[in-house]
């Protein structure tokens, strides 16, 4: 249950892909799931910001030491995504919609737009940085709670997509690096989850009026700022389920406050020096296959007490993930290790005799310890973060970045990084914003209601051709179409794809919008008949369509080549009836429409 005296502000960033050429080249926004052409390896290395600092989650990337591997294509990425040539200029038509985007949510334009350089050394741009230009700021989002500030529209371009990684190597595709990405920012104005829901859906919505955005599946991804009284900033990336927000912000609001307990709790502690002990020799009989493994390949089991900290590790700090948690996943980021073995947990996993192990680290009573089993340079560097992690539990809740999980509950992922990571970009010439030809869209609310009121579509499939990413072609096929019902369209534009999609195992992906715009103009000019609609559709996706083959007979020449099939058979039950029918007319109209025809027949034969 959320604690409304927790003192909870809530910022969200929200990211939006663009449609049509990437930020800084003329290659598509494609993304490919075929075997790539070539690969190339890099390293990087974190290197000072204007002020001369180098900033500590950079820094933290660095010392993984690892290679990255970058997957691309010789007909879809060129030289600016492998980093071999200069960016060319921005994107006008992705400036363009970040300009409506700023008229829409009442933002201040900068007069002149200057593309800056983000440090970022994960190695999800093959630079080093990424690159993103402030648009718009001073904005505002209304919700039912009040008003929401805008503090930053930014437009900048997209990461390079993870493939897999290793300990010693991570794989990306480059297809994704340069998308063109709209981030906006708001201030921690949100005061309750259902209030960060709520503006999250409203931003989508606004974003999703401009016609120059992608649609679909991880076009659109939200980053969540939470703090409480006492607490600190943490951001969570990568919320993609709007209906979960609420719970992940709870969730975050539990865990911020056990630390805090936690804090209060340790009052007075002081934590004892970071003194690493090689326990290899005494765990020589342990029955762990970690362990055993671990010394067997010329590794070690490395130790460090922790004093005072016995029984905080096994504490709760939300569901399923306690302190050990938080220790482990340190020590995972920083070192590469697998994990940690710590006092509160055992005996377990084999390791059972904790008498020579606390004799061994000199542990009193009340003393914690954390093992680790791995080679010897990476179990120090891990036992390093789990002491500085320990050391932050008497600080409260220590500022960082943290990943959403499936189950609304968060991992650790880096250092919040600081202002030390910006600086100008030298390559990128500075952008005029001219909104002297700016339209202004029609904001998705009103839209839907537009479809309600004037075309006649329920509330449920009114939003769901809204929302889909073929909405503009429905305003072409209703204005085009005036006698075919909006809603005829709306259902072949949605459901009907779905369907081919589920019952058929077809991918409706392969349709281009001409061959949905020649399937409406087929059924204007009488040329099918709408009960056959599904089967147009299907072959037109296999790429079996024939016009000809489909050329509808009309309701009354069917009409008459069933009184054919009927007369002539005059003894035969209606299931042969029906094949023989369905033989004669196939593709000239639906089952169903042959079915109902069929049985008013033989209901007029039998009067």
């Amino acid at each position: 249950m959320f604690d409304k005296k927790a003192g909870l502000k809530v910022g969200l960033e929200i990211h939006q892909q663009l449609d049509g050429k990437k930020l800084f080249c003329n290659c598509p926004t494609a993304l490919r799931e075929d075997k790539p052409h070539f690969t190339i390896k890099r390293q990087l290395r974190a290197a000072a910001g204007e002020g001369g600092e180098i900033d500590i989650a950079a820094l933290q990337e660095q010392l993984k030491g690892k290679t990255f591997v970058y997957e691309g294509y010789h007909d879809t990425t060129c030289l600016v995504e492998t980093d071999s040539e200069p960016p060319h200029e921005m994107n006008k038509d992705a400036l363009y919609t970040t300009l409506q985007l700023c008229t829409l949510a009442k933002a201040t334009i900068s007069p002149f737009v200057q593309v800056m350089r983000k440090t970022v050394v994960d190695g999800s741009n093959t630079s080093g940085f990424q690159r993103t230009a402030l648009v718009g700021r001073n904005g505002k989002m209304n919700t039912s709670a009040g008003d929401v500030r805008i503090s930053n529209i930014s437009l900048e371009e997209d990461a390079c997509k993870i493939i897999s990684e290793t300990a010693a190597e991570k794989t990306y595709r480059l297809d994704r690096l340069g998308i063109p990405l709209i981030e906006i920012g708001t201030e921690p104005d949100i005061t309750t989850p259902e209030q960060a829901q709520e503006t999250a859906k409203k931003i989508g919505l606004l974003l999703r009026s401009l016609p120059g955005v992608k649609r679909g599946l991880g076009t659109i991804r939200q980053d969540v700022n939470v703090s409480i009284y006492g607490g600190n900033r943490i951001e969570i990336k990568g919320a993609q389920d709007l209906r979960q927000l609420p719970l992940l912000v709870e969730l975050e609001v539990k865990r911020q406050q056990e630390l805090l307990k936690i804090k209060k709790e340790l009052q007075g502690v002081r934590l004892n020096p970071c003194k690493i002990v090689d326990l290899s020799v005494i765990m020589q009989d342990c029955e762990s296959k970690i362990i055993t493994k671990t010394l067997a390949s010329g590794g070690k089991v490395l130790g460090i007490r922790l004093n005072s900290l016995a029984g905080f590790l096994g504490r709760e700090v939300q569901p399923e993930r306690r302190i050990g948690t938080e220790f482990s996943e340190r020590a995972k980021v920083a070192a590469g290790v697998g994990g940690i073995f710590h006092s509160d947990e055992l005996p377990n996993y084999g390791i059972t005799d904790l008498a020579r192990i606390r004799k061994k680290l000199q542990c009193e009573p009340n003393d914690a310890f954390v093992l680790v089993a791995d080679e010897e340079n990476k179990a120090r560097a891990a036992l390093q973060a789990v002491y500085d992690r320990a050391q932050e539990l008497l600080k409260g809740v220590p500022s960082e970045v943290r990943k959403a999980n499936a189950d609304g509950t968060t991992s650790y992922l880096r250092p919040m990084p600081g202002a030390a990571r910006m600086y100008p970009e030298t390559d990128v010439p500075l952008m005029k914003s001219d909104i002297t030809k700016v339209t202004i869209p029609e904001v998705l609310e009103d839209k839907m209601a537009r479809y309600q009121t004037v075309l006649g579509l329920g509330k449920d499939l009114a939003e769901f051709i809204a929302k889909s990413d073929k909405v503009s072609l429905f305003d072409e096929l209703t204005t085009k179409h005036p006698k075919i019902k909006p809603a005829f369209i709306a259902e072949t534009l949605t459901s009907t794809l779905l369907e081919i999609k589920r019952k058929y195992s077809l991918d409706p992906e392969k349709l281009t919008e001409d061959q949905l715009r020649d399937l409406f103009q087929y059924l204007a000019e009488d040329k099918i008949h709408k009960d056959i609609v599904l089967d147009v559709l299907i072959d037109m996706i296999k790429g079996k369509f024939n016009l000809t083959y489909y050329a509808s007979l009309g309701t009354e020449e069917i009409h008459k080549e069933l009184k054919k099939i009927v007369e002539k058979n005059p003894d035969a039950p209606f299931s042969a009836l029906m094949g023989l029918a369905m033989k004669q007319l196939q593709g000239k109209a639906s089952g169903k429409f042959i079915s109902e025809h069929l049985e008013k027949l033989l209901k007029e034969k039998h009067k």
